[in-house]
């Protein structure tokens, strides 16, 4: 981390979108408590598929009250709900975590049809960070174009990622989770944590 960044998020009020990748919901627990740890506020907002479908990985009842004891806040859940983070300016930044491919197909071609989606584009209407953290099977198929698009949008960064199963699933990109606190960190500085390409663990 560049000498003289901001490194504690004090005060930092920070909107948590959670999507449905649902295997990779256990991930975002411990990141959710070490934002929280360093002094952020969190605001969670579920896309409708995470916040009405009980899986194998967890049943939406027992998320939701784990996420809410840890952010102090009830879940944002309608997009009539999330759209006041656009006129208010409720929040600093906002992390997609996970970002499933459906989710981030949709916000590079500017749709809004669920509440995770209306918080995002509410937030780059303020010109503030949306950070990616990218969970997706077809990150190198079908939704590569709009990752290259959201490359390059501004006030949008990513988590770094990578092919998580190249022999297997060979279009698969994954987050490093352990990455999304210092990637707030730099988007809070107007950078992008780099490398972005990440390569095998």
């Amino acid at each position: 981390m560049d000498q003289g960044m901001q490194t504690r998020l004090d005060n930092i009020r920070i909107g948590v979108v959670v999507t449905g990748s649902h295997c990779t919901i256990g991930e975002i627990i411990p990141q959710l408590k070490k934002l929280r740890e360093a002094g952020a506020e969190l605001y969670a907002i579920f896309s409708y598929t995470t916040d009405q479908t009980d899986n194998r990985f967890y049943q939406v009842d027992d998320l939701k009250r784990e996420i809410q004891d840890i952010t102090g806040h009830g879940i944002i859940n309608t997009i009539v709900g999330a759209e006041p983070i656009g006129p208010q300016q409720l929040l600093d930044v906002i992390v997609v975590m996970p970002a499933t491919g459906n989710t981030i197909a949709k916000f590079a071609n500017g749709i809004v049809d669920t509440p995770a989606l209306m918080a995002m584009k509410a937030q780059l209407r303020n010109q503030r960070p949306v950070i990616i953290a990218i969970s997706t099977n077809d990150g190198l198929g079908l939704n590569a174009k709009n990752i290259g698009l959201l490359l390059n949008t501004k006030n949008v960064y990513f988590v770094p990622f990578r092919q998580d199963n190249p022999q297997q699933k060979c279009n698969s990109l994954q987050a490093d989770m352990e990455l999304v606190y210092d990637t707030v960190i730099a988007a809070l500085n107007g950078k992008q944590l780099q490398p972005v390409l990440l390569g095998p663990r």
